[in-house]
């Protein structure tokens, strides 16, 4: 349980009081310290709605102790290294990261360009300037500590909490000079009770996509679950679950790219019928009030909506669920899968274990990079599975 240093008062996230002193931290500028190690680190609160959380100074993960859960793995050990610092710049004191992103967010006319989405590949290697639809989702992902599990929140995430963590992560997010929650649509949670003041909220959150009498039109990211994919007279609608009578179009050159670059993700989602195809995508409104989709990327994440890559991860991810050991995601951003990055992280132990899920075919050069990789961390154990070899082997044992 994680104690806090608040100007001479300790405190445990679980006291009742816990919520007033951070809104009393947060009116007075105060840094709280996390008392993981001798000393203290210095955190901040942020304030999302009317709830107030503390979270870790940018570049302080590793800085934690490992059974922290404010510890964070070297970002050198997934794809987000060679974004930190170009594509994505973190404001050391206000935590504030502002994001290079490689799509649109405006239309002039027909067309909205450039696409990296659907559209183009979004895993050059090396490419670290700007940040793809996918990258985006994956960092807004992994921010929101969705990409964290331990057994013991089991049955205890549901899409209402995915969104507010989706929107408290935007929160500290700008892209193109504003805040990221600006042009974020995240579909709230539907009852059919509340349906009016959903559709109300909803066209309130929708005003930025409105089109203007003249010059470009603005667009605005939508993230949301699939639901299916339904074919019409010229094209296909994206149904978004939490998201009744509201189809976003697609035209049948966006679909028919679509089906080609995220065949992966979208195999995987036919395979598991409990696993979440996650779509991110740039949007607007037409003059009649269509939602018309410009480009859009898919990542699939298991039962606990914790992303995976392959048939080999979701076996991983799905042992990870059953530890009671928290574990972190790794996702590869912009790097391609021949490249080597961690799969996940052990954590809550004395040292932490990067697991590596080395895919079949792999030649020399991959191997070496590996090698080169766990060498670069030497405080970080390593878990290898080679899936040419056979089955999983056993997960590391505290």
């Amino acid at each position: 349980m994680r104690r806090f240093k608040l100007a001479d008062r300790i405190i445990e996230e679980t006291q009742p009081e816990f919520h007033e002193a951070l809104a009393d931290a947060y009116r007075k500028r105060m840094r709280p310290l996390c008392l993981c190690k001798d000393g203290g680190l210095a955190m901040y609160v942020a304030h999302v709605g009317d709830q107030y959380i503390v979270k870790r100074m940018p570049m302080s993960g590793g800085g934690h102790d490992p059974g922290c859960p404010s510890y964070e793995a070297p970002d050198e050990l997934s794809g987000l290294g060679v974004l930190m610092g170009s594509a994505i710049q973190v404001d050391p004191e206000s935590g504030i990261a502002a994001l290079k992103v490689a799509f649109s967010l405006t239309k002039i006319g027909r067309r909205a360009a450039p696409h990296t989405g659907a559209n183009g590949s979004d895993t050059v290697a090396g490419d670290a300037k700007k940040l793809s639809l996918r990258s985006v989702l994956h960092y807004l992902w992994h921010q929101a500590e969705l990409t964290a599990w331990t057994s013991r929140w089991a049955g205890k995430r549901h899409w209402w909490n995915i969104r507010w963590q989706l929107l408290a992560a935007a929160g500290q997010m700008t892209v193109k000079g504003g805040t990221l929650t600006e042009m974020l649509f995240v579909p709230e949670a539907f009852r059919a009770a509340d349906k009016a003041a959903i559709e109300q909220r909803r066209a309130a959150a929708l005003v930025p996509a409105l089109p203007p009498k003249s010059g470009p039109r603005k667009l605005m990211i939508l993230v949301g679950e699939v639901k299916d994919f339904a074919p019409t007279r010229s094209g296909h609608r994206l149904v978004v679950k939490h998201l009744p009578d509201f189809p976003l179009l697609l035209d049948e050159g966006l679909y028919r790219r679509l089906q080609g670059r995220f065949e992966t993700e979208l195999s995987l989602w036919e395979a598991d019928e409990a696993s979440h195809l996650m779509a991110i995508a740039t949007f607007g409104l037409t003059p009649a009030g269509l939602a018309v989709v410009e480009d859009m990327a898919l990542m699939v994440v298991a039962e606990n909506w914790v992303p995976y890559d392959s048939a080999y991860e979701k076996k991983l991810v799905d042992a990870l669920a059953r530890l009671r050991d928290r574990s972190v995601k790794g996702l590869r951003y912009n790097l391609p899968v021949e490249q080597p990055t961690a799969a996940a992280m052990l954590q809550s132990r004395s040292q932490p274990v990067a697991l590596y899920v080395v895919p079949p075919s792999v030649d020399g050069g991959y191997e070496a990079a590996l090698e080169e990789l766990i060498a670069s961390r030497p405080e970080i154990g390593a878990w290898i599975w080679r899936t040419a070899d056979g089955e999983m082997p056993p997960l590391p044992v505290r």
